[in-house]
């Protein structure tokens, strides 16, 4: 040992041999040299000779064995030539000698315990999320839409001097809302909904005595590409009073549908989105064990299904056929009103209250956090500071082990560190002959293929000259 010029990997003028840690201090693969040489690298044996790798011999057969081996590692490389791999959480952990060398790294590691925490209950909502927006009426809010219902009497007009034409008495009726807050008690500003949002159509029935069957209906319906009003507002000449009723039908999202009464009565369901229908027909087949136990696309009705849907025995797929004729309308919300012309100004206005449904304001930011990258990139980014910071810690770790190693004992040390190191030369060397003595074969393989194909084609030539 005392004839070896020993150097640290770390220290030492430029162009010195500098020996490296032994592999099992390396960053690199364990018992492995990360560098294949290209050419011979001195060696000092410890009687003093110097060695020369027989890995760096050059040959033309060679060239292509060596550009083999050099690009197992350059496959892999894709930054700076750093090995990138697919971190994990296992990758931020210290480990226990660090935490017994640093006690302040206990910190650490529990916001790492509570970070595992956070991440699955972060994992879990957004799971949640994703099946609650693809049910739209599971994010609905129930609110109370205050209908305001007034009416007022315009006298007849007088003809004045400029020969104005006599306009007879009439009167005139306002139908108008205003969304409350969850509490129900003051108009909620914050949600922007016109009142004929809320009604799939409106109709207002006049006394058809009064006004004859001709003119005593008023509709309004929805379509494709109707624009939402404030309110409505109905003009009828008239002077007495009036008996009046409003026809309101809610404009459910998505639709609902009202029950016949027997399949409400069994399910215990009266007016409902068909995927909740869907849903108590199959809890009723479940319940009752339906479903034929050998055949399990067919279900064997009871004597309420029989009555229900007139057949002993149906399939599945014969389901929706058979519940669109027992899904009706729901019921429309029918209001009484008297156009009272006897009633006081202040008196002319009735307000009623009606249960509807709206989205729920956190919709919109819960598919923005779905849709949302900014966040997962900052998360990203400080996941590879500290990615980065751990293998900084893990490299200066093996950097001390490596000098108390040596410190410790330096003979043993080094004797260790030569014998694996010839032990990592020696695979390499069976390597590369390997590769070479496959390469030969190949080459010996293809040489034979063309003697035989140019000795076939002689053959045939003599053979066409001889016919």
């Amino acid at each position: 040992v005392d004839k070896m010029a020993v150097r640290s990997p770390y220290l030492g003028p430029p162009g010195a041999y500098q020996m490296g840690p032994p592999p099992q201090y390396m960053p690199g693969r364990p018992g492995m040299m990360s560098v294949l040489p290209s050419r011979g690298i001195p060696m000092t044996h410890p009687s003093g000779g110097r060695l020369v790798s027989n890995v760096a011999h050059h040959s033309s057969r060679s060239d292509s064995v060596r550009k083999r081996l050099s690009e197992v590692p350059k496959a892999k490389a894709i930054h700076h030539g750093r090995v990138v791999k697919k971190r994990r959480l296992g990758d931020k952990m210290l480990s226990q000698n660090v935490r017994d060398l640093v006690p302040e790294s206990r910190a650490y590691m529990d916001l790492l315990a509570f970070e595992r925490k956070l991440d699955s209950t972060i994992m879990r909502k957004r799971l949640e999320i994703q099946e609650a927006l693809k049910r739209p009426d599971q994010i609905k809010q129930k609110r109370k839409l205050r209908v305001f219902i007034s009416h007022v009497f315009l006298p007849e007009k007088i003809p004045g001097e400029n020969g104005s034409s006599v306009s007879v008495p009439e009167w005139e009726l306002k139908i108008e809302g205003r969304l409350l807050d969850e509490l129900g008690q003051r108009p909620d500003d914050s949600v922007r909904l016109r009142f004929s949002s809320f009604f799939r159509s409106v109709i207002i029935e006049l006394d058809k005595e009064a006004y004859g069957p001709d003119n005593h209906l008023t509709e309004w319906h929805r379509g494709k590409n109707t624009e939402d009003i404030d309110g409505f507002t109905v003009t009828r000449p008239g002077e007495d009073s009036v008996k009046c009723t409003l026809i309101l039908s809610l404009n459910y999202q998505p639709p609902q549908f009202k029950l016949s009464s027997k399949l409400a009565k069994l399910l215990g369901i009266h007016t409902t989105t068909k995927v909740d229908i869907i849903n108590g027909i199959w809890q009723y087949i479940k319940n009752n064990r339906l479903q034929d136990p050998q055949e399990r696309e067919f279900i064997n009705n009871d004597k309420y299904f029989q009555q229900i849907f007139e057949v002993p025995r149906m399939k599945f797929t014969e389901i929706p056929r058979r519940l669109a004729p027992l899904l009706l309308a729901p019921d429309p919300i029918v209001i009484h009103h008297l156009i009272n012309a006897d009633a006081p100004e202040g008196k002319r206005t009735a307000c009623y209250d009606i249960d509807v449904e709206i989205d729920d304001p956190v919709r919109g930011p819960m598919h923005s956090f779905l849709m949302s990258t900014s966040s997962q990139q900052e998360i990203t980014s400080l996941d590879n500071k500290i990615h980065e910071t751990v293998d900084q810690i893990n490299a200066i770790k093996l950097q001390r082990e490596f000098y108390l190693g040596f410190a410790h004992n330096p003979q043993k040390f080094i004797n260790d560190w030569l014998a694996s190191q010839s032990r990592d030369l020696k695979i390499m060397k069976d390597k590369l002959v390997t590769l070479r003595w496959n390469e030969e074969l190949t080459i010996m393989n293809n040489h034979g293929v063309m003697k035989q194909y140019h000795a076939t084609s002689m053959q045939r030539s003599l053979n066409s000259d001889i016919n």
